[in-house]
């Protein structure tokens, strides 16, 4: 009987320690993704070329008054396919997208509950997306409210990260590069103020969180879709070096409130030896859904200047009036204030805006602070803050745009929410058809402080929807959007093209704030610019601000952002007259193109170099651009990009020898001569420096000699 009695134990403790796995790999065998289903648990793990990159990890949900989706479950079927399709985005760095996977989807059931998790994997060569999806139709689940999401990265050591604090409403920070267990004492010094923001753990970061292991791998962990949910933070058992996902909250402490139908956003890693395969990757774009906008013939890339840095270094103002103490829309009397003579938005100022746009060949004119209620619009929790209809009295709305029109430039509309999104919904309709009516097709919006309805925050669902929501209905309106201190971007810009940029990171508006570290634009492109181009607003040539702070570049080094940050959206930032004192500089702005038909990165490592080649989109032309970060770095650049067979005109912006981004920041060099398929050209660049060339297919050779 005793025999009899172990037996049956072990036997019970091997069906309880019962694995049922299924594999399912990338198209070229590199990248194997494994789930198993362990004591009822979902479990995944990723290898690739044979070697464990992630760990078994986790998956599931802990929800509010429920039973959680941890456990308890037993597969009910599996299904693989394979999916290979060209499209073609509306803008771009290529002029087509390869979208190749293979894919698992594992259908669970909780037999004690009778409720239906679905869980989706598509495999890449370069990395992994995963979802949760959750049917109606068989399943004992209906309206949920989400706890947690606990997704879990189980990491294989202790690597090197590239990181910001994990932060409910800003990513506006400086990134570290630490160890992942070295997160923990330098958090509290990484977290500088910001208008709005909220950390949640001591090691708590965002996505896109850049990875590099010992052994030279990179991986890159993000988010892609994000629709009707809250935003993703990873939070990071140092002693294990596991992430879990860490949802946004709303003001109730809520991470989700969900109904099936539904799923949740794509959950991505992305493995690669190769840091500039990073860079080139498309995986966030392709687990987008194709563009929902049939007529995309008014989304066009957009090189623009505007009325803004003057304000943003301390030349000018935002407000008309310092005559009061607060203002009320529709009771406050603009025609009887005094001027305080600081107004940038003013008529004289805007048409020379206008002018310096029409005769460099600009297409747009961004003019912030035209519209009243700028006296008092930050900090007070004020609802109604703004009309997004009503000029100051020194802005004339109709003649300034037929001024624009009437020389081939259009002004870009400003609408700062001061983050109530509540009054901006209640004016959106009335604002667009405003834009509508006077011509304007593009509009950057803003969401500067604390949120409105009171305690949200910037990244939970309330505000994921608005933004959303705001996209679509200006779609609707022909109109195009620019969203600064949105949520970060998860490549919805394949599915609404309209959203023609971003800000959602430090840009360079943080150059007249004290500074910002060179390496900062050489690991956002790893980083942020993985869900989406970032209107970063680069192209500052006079680095001392008004107010006293400075700008850490070169000229070259700004030359060469139009190239390495990658958007349809480009400003050239600084004042008109700056660019006037460096018009053979301010040449390569002019020339470089928005919309690309081929992108190549040449060399690439995080935070301290990158090196871009770019076709222009129908043309011949190249432009290649290379920023630098703390350290100076010598480039070897082969041209084997070009055509085979033909000689091209290279004009080369460089670093000068004694270039300084602190004491010597505006020192450059021009060099033009020919150069082949066969030309390598030897260049430096200094710290905080780097270079842009423009090459264009030769005319005339005369009097040119090739570059060495």
């Amino acid at each position: 009987m005793r025999r009899f009695f172990m037996l049956m134990c072990l036997v019970c403790l091997g069906l309880a320690g019962r694995v049922h796995a299924s594999e399912v790999t990338s198209p070229n065998g590199e990248m194997k993704l494994t789930f198993t289903l362990r004591d009822s648990k979902p479990y995944y793990s990723v290898s690739f070329r044979g070697k464990p990159v992630i760990k078994p990890s986790r998956l599931g949900y802990e929800l509010h008054n429920a039973e959680s989706l941890l456990e308890g479950f037993t597969q009910t079927g599996e299904k693989t396919s394979t999916f290979d399709e060209t499209w073609t985005p509306v803008w771009g760095e290529n002029k087509t997208i390869r979208n190749h996977y293979k894919e698992l989807l594992v259908g669970l059931i909780q037999e004690k509950t009778g409720r239906v998790m679905n869980l989706r994997f598509r495999v890449y060569d370069e990395g992994v997306g995963l979802r949760y999806e959750f049917p109606q139709e068989g399943s004992k689940l209906n309206y949920f409210v989400v706890k947690e999401e606990c997704t879990e990265f189980a990491l294989t050591g202790d690597h090197i990260a590239w990181w910001i604090p994990g932060d409910y409403d800003t990513q506006e920070y400086e990134y570290s590069r630490s160890r992942l267990s070295e997160i923990r004492p330098l958090f509290k010094k990484k977290v500088t103020d910001n208008a709005s923001q909220t950390s949640f753990s001591e090691t708590g970061v965002q996505t896109s969180l850049q990875l590099k292991t010992d052994d030279g791998l990179y991986i890159n962990l993000h988010e892609a879709a994000l629709v009707n949910y809250p935003a993703m933070h990873l939070n990071l058992d140092d002693k294990n070096m596991v992430f879990r996902s860490w949802l946004t909250p709303d003001a109730q402490g809520i991470k989700g409130y969900l109904q099936t139908p539904c799923q949740s956003p794509w959950r991505t890693i992305m493995i690669t030896d190769d840091a500039r395969k990073v860079l080139s990757s498309h995986l966030i774009l392709n687990l987008n859904e194709p563009c929902k906008i049939k007529d995309t013939s008014w989304i066009h890339p957009t090189k623009y200047v505007g009325v803004w840095w003057e304000m943003i270094s301390g030349k000018g103002d935002w407000a008309y009036t310092s005559q009061f103490p607060s203002v009320k829309l529709g009771i406050t009397d603009y025609a009887k204030a005094k001027p305080s003579g600081r107004h940038s938005a003013n008529n004289e100022n805007v048409r020379r805006y206008i002018d310096f746009a029409a005769q460099h060949g600009f297409g747009g004119v961004l003019v912030e602070g035209w519209n009243i209620g700028w006296e008092d619009w930050f900090g007070n929790s004020k609802e109604y803050v703004f009309d997004f209809q009503t000029p100051y009295p020194d802005f004339d709305i109709k003649a300034l745009n037929e001024y624009a029109h009437s020389k081939g430039v259009k002004l870009i509309m400003h609408h700062e929410t001061s983050s109530s999104i509540m009054n901006y919904e209640k004016h959106m309709d009335r604002a667009y058809q405003l834009m509508k009516d006077y011509g304007y097709d593009a509009v950057k919006s803003g969401y500067v402080g604390n949120l409105i309805p009171r305690g949200e925050h910037h990244y939970s669902q309330i505000a994921i929807n608005h933004y959303q929501h705001a996209i679509e209905r200006a779609a609707d309106y022909k109109i195009m959007v620019n969203a600064h201190e949105a949520v970060r971007p998860t490549g919805l810009c394949r599915t609404y093209p309209n959203l023609i940029g971003n800000e959602s990171a430090r840009g360079t508006e943080y150059q007249a704030f004290g500074g910002i570290t060179p390496g900062h634009t050489a690991i956002l492109p790893f980083t942020r610019l993985q869900g989406g181009p970032m209107d970063y607003t680069p192209g500052i040539f006079e680095m001392q601000c008004s107010n006293g702070s400075r700008a850490n570049s070169t000229i070259g080094g700004q030359l060469a952002l139009y190239v390495t940050m990658y958007s349809p959206l480009q400003m050239a930032a600084d004042f008109p007259e700056n660019y006037e004192k460096h018009l053979d500089a301010f040449q390569f702005i002019k020339d470089v193109a928005l919309d690309w038909d081929k992108s190549i990165y040449l060399e690439a490592e995080p935070m301290e170099y990158i090196t871009a080649a770019r076709k222009a989109k129908g043309s011949s032309s190249w432009f290649v651009g290379s920023v630098t970060g703390l350290k100076p770095h010598n480039s070897t650049l082969r041209l084997d990009f070009l055509d085979k067979g033909k000689t091209y005109v290279a004009t080369v912006y460089a670093d000068a020898p004694d270039a300084d981004y602190k004491t010597n920041p505006q020192a450059y060099t021009i060099t033009k001569g020919l150069v082949t398929a066969k030309s390598v050209l030897k260049l430096h660049s200094v710290a905080g420096g780097g270079y842009a060339i423009s090459i264009v297919e030769a005319k005339d050779t005369k009097g040119l000699k090739p570059l060495k």
